[in-house]
């Protein structure tokens, strides 16, 4: 694909993601352009094994716009970073098509291992303000992860993923993240938790009460029988008196 075609492809995926453009010539001021532009040069420098030549034109992108993309990274079609201050995107990386990037976003890896270290990003995923997402595993198609959230494992496809550290919270029947650019419609499992919890604990107190109520009549029966044979004993003993002074003689 050519510099004119890149261009307009950019412009085009801009204009659909990013409600707040008003002009095609916005796109020019945009660091998702300049980074996008800077990082297309730069791979295709890495390939032909320009390694230095390939960082030089990388450094110079993240000096302008804030965003680290290794030239080594492979990144499909419609890729958009919104903001993409604080962006870094390992060597690595594997992105498919229609991906969107928000600010802070990490693709890293998670130590010194050699080979394939950092995440593959499916197609048409969205990934939030703040989220890591750190390792070699997929993320599969039409996922969606959370803001600020910290994912170590594979994601399945057509998930949403949040929390520290990232779990899966819901799967299938939801629209397209690049349709709905929606980072803010997420469920809370910290908040379901606590209201199991909640719930259990109400649960559990209301059983203890009925315990306890239990017990209080328990008590109360055995404290009357424990009256009744007392008054049988005086009873008894009254009797046995009674007895013995019938038989003493005058």
């Amino acid at each position: 694909m050519g510099l004119i075609s890149r261009v307009k492809e950019e412009i085009k995926v801009i204009r659909e993601r990013d409600p707040a453009i008003h002009s095609s010539m916005e796109v020019f001021l945009y660091p998702s352009f300049k980074a996008m532009m800077h990082y297309r040069l730069a791979h295709r420098l890495y390939e032909k094994k320009h390694y230095f030549l390939a960082r030089y034109v990388s450094q110079r992108g993240v000096r302008k716009t804030g965003i680290e993309i290794h030239p080594g990274a492979k990144i499909g079609k419609g890729f958009f970073i919104d903001h993409g201050n604080g962006v870094i995107i390992g060597e690595t990386t594997i992105i498919g098509d229609n991906v969107t990037l928000y600010q802070g976003v990490t693709l890293g890896g998670t130590g010194k291992e050699r080979g394939k270290r950092h995440p593959t990003v499916g197609n048409n995923v969205m990934i939030s303000a703040g989220a890591k997402v750190l390792g070699s595993f997929t993320i599969g198609d039409n996922s969606k992860i959370g803001a600020g959230s910290v994912v170590l494992s594979e994601v399945p496809p057509n998930s949403t993923v949040v929390g520290v550290p990232g779990r899966v919270v819901r799967r299938f029947n939801q629209a397209l993240p690049q349709d709905t650019m929606n980072q803010t419609d997420l469920p809370d499992p910290v908040r379901q938790d606590i209201q199991c919890l909640q719930k259990a604990n109400t649960e559990l107190t209301n059983r203890l009460l009925e315990m306890e109520d239990h017990i209080r009549r328990l008590q109360a029966r055995m404290a009357e029988q424990e009256a009744d044979r007392e008054e049988r004993e005086k009873t008894e003993i009254k009797a046995g008196e009674n007895g013995n002074n019938r038989k003493e003689p005058d």
